[in-house]
């Protein structure tokens, strides 16, 4: 029964000590999330993100991301679809967290340009109205809140709450939203 007991007690040793260590300075990891628009209409309004981050020092790290957002504006029994293509960068800082890193919290900077489209391009509808906003090159600021937890060694689930505030636009200039993601440290 000892021999159990020892062996059991070398286990959970050699486990709790063998955890790899986290936020390596210039770490690179691959982040895909998903999430919804926040805006006065929760429903077919989302985005899908890619991203890079490179750890820098104290859990701080840059951000360099794509992505595509899809959103629906309703015309009498009409959706006319708006899409954004965006490309932003930054720098995420370190806010709270315990000391291995297992869960943190950050807070991100970020500049943002891309290009929007209204109706793919199109803008007389069916029944001879016509749009008057206009596809757009489009720049601005945006900001996100991470709460990041370690799945394992080398994945992260990250869940977000994001903004983007964005001129050279036609529509919406302030832009929230909330999604979920998951990082592939290497």
């Amino acid at each position: 029964m000892k021999k159990y007991i020892y062996t059991v007690m070398l286990i959970f040793m050699a486990i709790t000590v063998t955890q790899a260590q986290r936020m390596l300075p210039k770490q690179k990891g691959v982040e895909v999330s998903t999430g919804v628009l926040s805006d006065d209409k929760i429903g077919n309004d989302y985005y899908i993100n890619v991203a890079m981050t490179v750890n820098g020092k104290n859990g701080n790290y840059q951000l360099w991301a794509l992505e595509y957002t899809h959103q629906y504006h309703d015309y009498k029994d009409l959706r006319i679809p708006q899409e954004t293509y965006t490309a932003e960068g930054g720098y995420s800082f370190f806010l709270l967290g315990d000391a291995r890193k297992n869960i943190t919290l950050n807070a991100a900077l970020t500049g943002v340009v891309g290009y929007e489209s209204i109706n793919r391009g199109e803008a007389m509808l069916y029944d001879g109205a016509k749009i008057l906003d206009e596809d757009n090159f489009v720049y601005g600021a945006g900001g996100r809140l991470t709460f990041e937890t370690y799945l394992s060694d080398r994945f992260v689930l990250v869940l977000q709450g994001r903004t983007k505030v964005l001129w050279g636009t036609d529509l919406e200039q302030f832009r929230p939203s909330a999604g979920v993601g998951l990082r592939f440290n290497f």
